[in-house]
């Protein structure tokens, strides 16, 4: 009878490790992208993606995902929205990876879902841009080397349009412009490719599906907030067309509290001249 109770609690603190593991321990997951349209001077251009922090705190002040940051030197990081959470908004947790990793590169960030039920999103905003932060809401930024550029485009969460301009209506406002370089889209919701590849985005970076939450042999993902059960955009590299989408599998939790076969991802994008 002790024999079989040790077991039961050696089995319960493995699994209770392995819970531990799944939504603490970070992934760095790598990708090159490359194209014809992407200029000499930013090939082998390093891109950090970050998304869905959801107020976590990695370390003491960050500094689990502060020190990962700095070992990856991107030339620059982009932060899809979800960077605080609409339960618990906090923030100082995300201010605090911030104020580490500013002055490595220029950082870029577009705001998600939990950013506008929040009501917290100007607080955040104003926070982001007092640190030197390019907040591309509905904004777009030109990149330049060598006299040579690439376009970064960010827009709001479909959450922010409730007037009389939509999302599809701003992304082609945004895509309109007669730029022929190489042009990045920063936005929270990967259920939107096929609008990003009809509005001829190049290479778009979302996150918002937690990497469907859980992930085993032959399900790529079981939920996720507005794709539903099995969602179809999870994780790392979908093409439509001509057009590229990489998804954040994030590094926080919201609704559901933990993650299994699908641990915490910081995302590492190399740009290629093809």
């Amino acid at each position: 009878m002790l024999s079989f109770a040790i077991k039961i609690i050696v089995l319960v603190i493995l699994l209770l490790l392995f819970l531990y593991d799944q939504n603490n321990r970070i992934q760095i997951s790598y990708f090159t992208v490359s194209s014809e349209k992407i200029p000499e001077s930013f090939h082998n251009f390093k891109i950090l993606h970050i998304s869905d922090l959801h107020n976590k705190e990695f370390g003491v002040d960050q500094s689990i995902l502060a020190e990962k940051t700095k070992e990856i030197e991107p030339d620059i990081i982009v932060i899809t929205g979800d960077f605080i959470d609409r339960k618990r908004t906090d923030i100082e947790a995300a201010m605090k990876y911030i104020r580490q990793v500013n002055s490595l590169a220029p950082v870029f960030y577009v705001p998600g879902n939990h950013e506008k039920i929040s009501f917290q999103y100007e607080a955040l905003k104003q926070e982001l841009i007092k640190a030197g932060v390019m907040v591309l809401g509905n904004e777009d930024m030109f990149i330049e080397k060598n006299g040579e550029s690439i376009r970064i485009v960010g827009i709001n969460d479909p959450a922010f349009f409730q007037g009389d301009v939509t999302f599809e209506e701003m992304l082609a406002e945004l895509m309109d412009t007669g730029y022929k370089g190489y042009q990045i889209l920063l936005s929270h919701r990967p259920e939107k490719m096929s609008l990003y590849s009809e509005n001829n985005v190049d290479l778009a970076l979302t996150g918002h599906a937690h990497g469907g939450q859980f992930r085993f042999l032959f399900i790529k993902g079981v939920i996720a907030p507005n794709q539903g059960l099995f969602p179809k955009y999870t994780s790392g590299l979908y093409e439509v067309k001509d057009t590229k989408m990489i998804v954040s599998r994030g590094l926080g939790n919201s609704v559901i509290p933990q993650r299994i076969f699908n641990r915490p991802e910081l995302v590492v994008i190399t740009l290629q001249k093809e």
